[in-house]
């Protein structure tokens, strides 16, 4: 009976991790009964007794969940699981938005030079001043706004914080924010995280504009802020003066707070004028534009993003910035000091080479029998799949990687009804003409059935 102790303790099968006993131990006749027929064996069982008393205690059920709820509600990019798709099936990426060609020479070089001058510690939490004095000089003639580098400006982990932190310094439980449908999917996340309720206005196809009066009824008196991207990701729209001010004036009625992502700023095509909603009358001071280095100079994996407002917003954000992220990275900081003081003809040729690679794929998936409108800005294009026969996104792009090996990303990502997407997939163009020309290639092969 002893060796029948000894081979419940030793054996694996009945132990749990770390050595507990086994709720199955418990049950184990011979055990049972040879302890009950033996008392001399009655200090092992006590002993026996006592780890699985211990071990039930440590396995018992947590009586709360795991999880918040908010993380609960998340699932991963869409956008991201499909790069993750493309390399496993070895397909061209026009799904994320990241080019496949080098930076600006000049610009690797100024980040080069940052690290070999030691430049390696923190920078100032809210920014570099040098970044930030170029960033006011760049505002200063590009968006035509006056800003104070020392109040006004603060420098982020990538126009994603940014985003995040002006909506956890904003918003209060149950206040709403007014997003687009479609919109870029990181928005509908940073609201619940940041415990806003989000409403909605529609951009409907084929223009991707939006109904002044649908956007209007969008707001009341618990709208604290609306998100607008401008040029738009996904739907390459780049709202006219006249939109800008349709916005503007609800905010002003309503007393909201304008999020402006501006990130695509540069490009934009046939010679539409980007337009600061920041710029119009009185919404300077309810207005937070956010920005960054990622896309106009080549450089996503950089994640040097910036924030201009108002001194009384721009306190708040620095406080909330330090806590969530501390700091961009210095060195790359100091790149940017340069980047943003880049001569303006670098910015005429950047659009002038996106307007050329958003030819050369909308021309070729118009042939190939794709329904779209070519996009003013950004470089995505949303694509109607409707010809194919496909009423599922989510399977098409899925065959679309798969089966010709081009990476898209299903239209209903981009839609809090997701329904509204079914009928559309995204492309990126931020590829050199050799990516293009090889996913279009592929795509030929599609068939158009309807």
């Amino acid at each position: 009976m002893i060796m029948l102790i000894d081979w419940a303790l030793r054996d694996v099968s009945l132990l749990g991790h770390n050595g507990r006993v086994a709720p199955r131990v418990l049950s184990e006749p011979k055990i049972l009964a040879g302890v009950a027929s033996t008392p001399t064996l009655s200090r092992a069982w006590r002993a026996l007794l006592c780890r699985a008393k211990s071990s039930f205690k440590r396995q018992r059920p947590m009586q709360h969940p795991v999880l918040s709820q908010k993380a609960a509600r998340f699932t991963e990019s869409v956008i991201r699981g499909m790069s993750i798709e493309a390399l496993k099936y070895n397909a061209v990426n026009l799904a994320q938005g990241m080019p496949d060609f080098p930076a600006p020479p000049d610009l690797k070089a100024a980040a080069c030079r940052a690290i070999e001058s030691d430049i390696n510690q923190y920078a100032v939490t809210w920014g570099a001043r040098g970044l930030r004095q170029a960033i006011a000089e760049h505002a200063s003639w590009h968006l035509g706004l006056t800003v104070d580098p020392e109040t006004e400006i603060t420098v982020t982990c990538g126009s994603t914080e940014a985003m995040l932190v002006a909506l956890l310094s904003l918003i209060n439980p149950g206040d709403e924010v007014i997003l687009s449908q479609p919109f870029y999917e990181n928005y509908w996340p940073d609201c619940v995280l940041a415990g806003a309720v989000p409403r909605f206005f529609p951009m409907r196809a084929p223009d991707w504009t939006f109904d002044p009066d649908e956007l209007a009824a969008a707001f009341n008196d618990r709208t604290k802020a609306i998100v607008l991207c401008n040029p738009n990701n996904p739907t390459g729209t780049v709202f006219s003066r006249a939109e800008l001010e349709q916005v503007a004036a609800l905010c002003r009625k309503w007393d909201v707070i304008a999020i402006t992502d501006e990130i695509y700023e540069h490009i934009v095509y046939d010679g539409r004028p980007h337009v600061a909603l920041a710029s119009l009358d009185g919404m300077r001071e309810r207005s937070v534009t956010i920005g960054g280095m990622s896309k106009t100079y080549s450089v996503t994996g950089w994640r040097v993003g910036t924030m201009i407002a108002p001194a009384s917003l721009t306190h708040a954000f620095r406080q909330v910035h330090d806590y969530v992220s501390i700091g961009a990275a210095a060195p790359l900081q100091e790149a940017g000091a340069f980047a943003y003081r880049m001569p303006r003809a670098y910015y005429t040729k950047l659009s002038a080479d996106y307007q050329s690679r958003r030819d050369r794929l909308c021309s070729a998936l118009l042939d190939v029998g794709f329904d779209l409108v070519p996009p003013h800005g950004a470089y995505y294009v949303m694509a109607n799949i409707e010809a194919f026969g496909a009423t599922d996104d989510v399977a098409f792009a899925r065959h679309l990687v798969r089966d010709l090996g081009v990476a898209t990303v299903p239209g209903s990502s981009f839609f809090h009804d997701k329904a509204l997407g079914r009928q559309y997939i995204r492309f990126c163009f931020c590829k050199q003409d050799s990516t293009l020309d090889a996913a279009i290639e592929r795509l030929r092969k599609l068939q158009v059935i309807v």
